[in-house]
């Protein structure tokens, strides 16, 4: 939220100065911009709380019994209490600058989605040749994102998108380190697999949402990285999948590497969002507008 309140503040100071001068124009001016600054908060509150889900989803799991909410114990529970105050980092900074960025422009978002492209690529051509017990385990078909991102690829580049595109250097690095772990030590996939994949999980729908808005992407063009049409319950399939990661069969050290691990795992990610060029502010901006045109508004604005 501290970048949100900055280019907010921002915005409004530089406005300030190209303000209308008759007492009318005047009113009529700051209540539209009253409007769209309240309505690029929200944007930006959304896309905080997709931050956030982790932690207020252990808020709602701590009313419940501990047998039906496999997030209150072992392995599962060492995972979001010691990745938390990597969530805190890319909430209050990186990550909200990076996360709208890319949503500045199709450029600026086609980028960010041939990153992950690479990514994906390495994590799940790992998956596939791990003999790990662990890894083969939490290995959902329902979760790999390679073909949806073949998809976004084809729409972006075009079918020859394989001739064109090379990894950033952040994705490199993040390609770099799957490839070494899955030879050195496969275990630490789980990681990889607990971070990316419910991230994607728990903010897709939301997070579609707003590249459609912003970028004004339409039927789900470009967009099928974000979209699980084969998992009906997001929430019972991840209680499914915390369940499978508690009972794997791991040392205590083995467990606290993972940890390690996914605090790792959330830096290499933000590394790739802040690859990104393009302008934070112009994309809650443009996502501010969009949204009260969707929702009729904007022709009262003026």
């Amino acid at each position: 939220m501290k970048l949100a309140a900055f280019t907010l503040g921002l915005w409004a100071s530089q406005s300030y100065a190209f303000a209308p001068q008759t007492a009318q124009m005047k009113s009529r001016h700051y209540q539209n911009k009253a409007t769209l600054l309240f309505s690029t908060e929200v944007a930006v509150e959304e896309t905080v709380d997709v931050v956030e889900t982790v932690d207020v989803a252990e808020k709602a799991a701590a009313a419940a019994d501990i047998d039906v909410n496999p997030r209150l114990a072992g392995l599962a529970l060492m995972l979001d209490d010691g990745t938390r105050k990597s969530h805190s980092v890319a909430q209050n900074s990186q990550f909200v600058s990076g996360f709208f960025a890319g949503l500045a422009d199709r450029e600026s978002y086609r980028a960010l989605i041939t990153s992950l492209y690479f990514v994906y690529e390495a994590m799940e051509d790992a998956m596939e040749k791990s003999m790990d017990e662990g890894v083969k385990a939490l290995d959902y078909p329902t979760l790999r994102r390679s073909e949806s991102l073949k998809k976004d690829m084809d729409f972006f580049y075009g079918e020859k998108w394989q001739d064109v595109i090379q990894p950033s250097p952040a994705a490199k690095a993040y390609v770099a380190r799957i490839r070494e772990i899955a030879e050195a030590k496969p275990y630490l996939m789980v990681a990889h697999q607990y971070t990316r994949y419910l991230g994607d999980l728990f903010g897709g729908q939301m997070m579609s949402g707003m590249a459609r808005r912003s970028l004004s992407l339409e039927n789900g063009d470009g967009t099928a990285f974000y979209t699980f049409d084969d998992i009906p319950s997001a929430k019972d399939f991840i209680t499914e999948w915390y369940t499978s990661l508690n009972a794997l069969d791991l040392t205590q050290q083995q467990k606290e590497d993972i940890v390690d691990e996914a605090n790792l795992v959330f830096e290499l990610n933000i590394d790739v969002l802040q690859e990104l060029t393009g302008s934070p502010l112009k994309a809650m901006l443009t996502l501010a507008v969009n949204s009260l045109k969707e929702k009729r508004l904007w022709p009262f604005l003026g």
